[in-house]
């Protein structure tokens, strides 16, 4: 995966969030996590959420929509939006 998809930028100052090592044996659970969050936008968040979803998903959109609880066109509507906002969509390989 990218490494510019695996970094976390939230909030305003675009400040990066430390990186956790994903494990299956530890999963930050939703108390954990939202304190991290706080100062962000939902917008931003989302827009975070699918394109790491993407980026883990190889890109693969109908994938990712399954994931996240999403139709395919919604993440269709979603990337389209994101691309005219000039964010970088990860490619499908």
């Amino acid at each position: 995966m990218p490494r510019e998809y695996c970094d976390l930028y939230l909030g305003t100052d675009c400040i990066p969030v430390p990186e956790t090592p994903f494990s299956d044996s530890h999963s930050l659970s939703p108390q954990e996590i939202v304190p991290m969050l706080i100062g962000s936008t939902v917008e931003a968040i989302e827009r975070e959420l699918v394109l790491q979803t993407l980026a883990r998903c190889h890109g693969n959109r109908t994938q990712a929509a399954h994931m996240l609880g999403f139709s395919v066109r919604t993440m269709r509507n979603k990337i389209r939006q994101y691309a005219t906002d000039g964010v970088d969509i990860p490619a499908h390989s």
